[in-house]
């Protein structure tokens, strides 16, 4: 392992545990409400695996926000499914159908990300890195976009993360493309005090919804 790699899983590990120790009266109290206001389902998101490094596929931990099986649900509603691909498959939480009470909330101040700490933990993701795609989206938008596929290629190579570039440089306002050309630079570029640059910047992202222009 390089100097980069030791020190990444350090900060990593020390951040994680950080993390969980300040956000678990959150976390406690938001998988409470979760079973309270949508009790026939599990706490966490039944989503399917996301891209991790290498292309190998891991069980991605997110609290739910949605109703249960939202991902399959999206599919069999072909007129919203298309809105949602064609919106860099994303749907804007005021008119996302599948939203539990709260859940605009939940999703608005990222607390349905909390429990991917414990992905940092186990090694699948780290605090900073791309974000975590679907597989079938990066197939979709493969097709759609082949001057993406270098780009996906190369953000492979490192683990996903919790924040990132493009998380904090507009989010949900930044297309496919700017996504992973964004995610495949930071995989060409990334150092310990860019990581450390992008965590200080998250929270003002977090919070305004808006990034470094």
């Amino acid at each position: 392992m390089s100097f980069y790699e030791i020190g990444k899983r350090i900060l990593d590990v020390v951040g994680s545990i950080i993390a969980i120790i300040l956000f678990w009266p959150i976390m406690l109290a938001t998988a409470i409400y979760i079973k309270r206001v949508s009790p026939e389902g599990p706490i966490l998101a039944d989503i399917p695996k996301r891209v991790g490094r290498d292309g190998e596929l891991f069980s991605f931990y997110k609290f739910r926000s949605m109703i249960p099986n939202a991902h399959n649900w999206l599919r069999e509603h072909p007129e919203i499914f298309e809105k949602y691909k064609s919106n860099n498959y994303k749907l804007d939480a005021e008119e996302d159908p599948r939203l539990i009470p709260g859940g605009i909330f939940i999703r608005k101040f990222s607390i349905d990300e909390f429990p991917q700490f414990f992905n940092v933990l186990k090694g699948e993701m780290s605090i900073v890195g791309p974000r975590a795609y679907y597989p079938d989206e990066l197939v979709e938008q493969s097709k759609r976009y082949p001057e993406a596929v270098k780009y996906i290629e190369l953000l492979k190579t490192v683990k996903p993360g919790i924040t990132g570039t493009w998380q904090i440089s507009g989010r949900s306002d930044i297309d496919f493309i700017q996504r992973v050309a964004m995610d495949a630079e930071y995989a060409s570029n990334s150092s310990l005090l860019y990581d450390i640059w992008v965590i200080l910047r998250t929270p003002y992202a977090v919070i305004t919804k808006k990034g470094a222009k």
